[in-house]
C-alpha cells in the first residue's frame, strides 16, 4: 500500500476514533446525575447534611460527603477534589454557605454536570471570598469569636441567633458546641476558576438567613444565572429545610443532563 495512503488511513481511522469517545463522553454527561456531593460551609461539618442525605439516598442518589478541613481553600478544594474523584460518572455538586466558594473552584472537575449554591458565596475567578461582602450591609446578628491563632468560632451567646434560630434548642447546642472553626485567611484567598460560568447553576436561599445580607445572595445568585428557590429559613436551612434542599438538587440533577443532551 502507498505510505501516503496508509497514513491517509490511519490518521482517519483515529479521527473516528476520537469521534467515538467524544460521543461517549456526552453520552455518559447527558444522563441524569446519580451522584451528589455535599460541601459544609464554615463553622460546620458535614454531619449537619444527614437529614439531606437521607433524603436523596431514598431516592437513588449515591451521595458522598465532604469533610472540609477549613484550614485553607486550597485544603477545602483538595477535599473536595479526593470525593470526586471517587465518583463514578456525572454528579452535582453542593456547596453551603463558604462552601460555595469550595464548589466554585472544584466545580470544574468533568464529572461536575451542575452546582447548588445553598445560601453560598460566589466568587468569580481572580477574586476572594470577601469581596463579595463589599457594597452590602453587615451581618450584626453574626458575631465571630476570633482566636489568636487566626481562626474563628460563631460566637457561642449569638450562635442561635446568627446561625439557626429556626432549629430546635438541642440541635443549636450541638452545633454551637461541636463547630469547627475557620482560617480567616482562607476569605482573603484568590479563586483560581469559577465553575459557574461553564456548569447551570441553582440555589437555595434562605431568606431570614442572619449570616449574609439578602441582597448579597440575590445578587450573587444573578450574577451567575441561577435557578433560585427561596424559602423561610435560617443560614442554617441545610439542616432545617432538608427537604426543599433535597427537592432542588434531585432538579438540578435532572435539568443539568437536559441541558446538555
Amino acid at each position: 500500500m502507498n505510505k501516503s495512503i496508509r497514513n491517509t488511513l490511519l490518521a482517519a481511522a483515529a479521527v473516528g476514533s476520537m469521534s467515538q469517545a467524544a460521543l461517549a463522553q456526552t453520552a455518559s454527561t447527558a444522563q441524569p446525575a446519580k451522584n451528589v456531593v455535599l460541601v459544609h460551609g464554615a463553622f460546620a461539618d458535614g454531619s449537619g447534611w444527614r437529614s439531606v442525605y437521607d433524603l436523596l439516598t431514598a431516592r437513588g442518589y449515591r451521595v458522598t460527603i465532604v469533610q472540609n478541613p477549613l484550614t485553607s481553600l486550597e485544603d477545602d478544594v483538595a477535599a473536595t477534589k479526593r470525593a470526586l474523584d471517587r465518583q463514578d460518572g456525572p454528579t452535582i455538586l453542593v456547596g453551603h454557605s463558604w462552601g460555595g466558594t469550595v464548589i466554585t473552584e472544584a466545580g470544574v472537575d468533568p464529572k461536575v454536570t451542575g452546582l447548588v449554591y445553598v445560601s453560598a458565596l460566589s466568587p468569580d475567578a481572580g477574586e476572594t471570598t470577601a469581596q463579595q461582602y463589599e457594597g452590602f450591609a453587615p451581618a450584626t446578628e453574626f458575631v465571630l469569636d476570633k482566636a489568636r491563632d487566626g481562626f474563628a468560632f460563631v460566637d457561642r451567646d449569638k450562635f442561635k441567633a446568627g446561625f439557626a434560630h429556626d432549629a430546635s434548642d438541642a440541635d443549636v447546642a450541638f452545633m454551637r458546641d461541636s463547630q469547627v472553626p475557620i482560617n480567616l485567611s482562607a476569605f482573603g484567598t484568590k479563586l483560581k476558576a469559577a465553575a459557574w460560568r461553564t456548569k447551570p447553576s441553582w440555589a437555595v436561599i434562605a431568606s431570614e438567613d442572619k449570616a449574609f445580607d439578602q441582597a448579597m445572595l440575590d445578587h450573587m445568585a444573578k450574577r451567575i444565572g441561577a435557578k433560585v428557590t427561596k424559602v423561610s429559613a435560617s443560614h442554617a436551612l441545610f439542616m432545617t429545610q432538608a427537604k426543599v434542599v433535597a427537592d432542588v438538587i434531585d432538579q438540578a440533577a435532572q435539568q443539568a443532563a437536559a441541558a446538555a443532551k
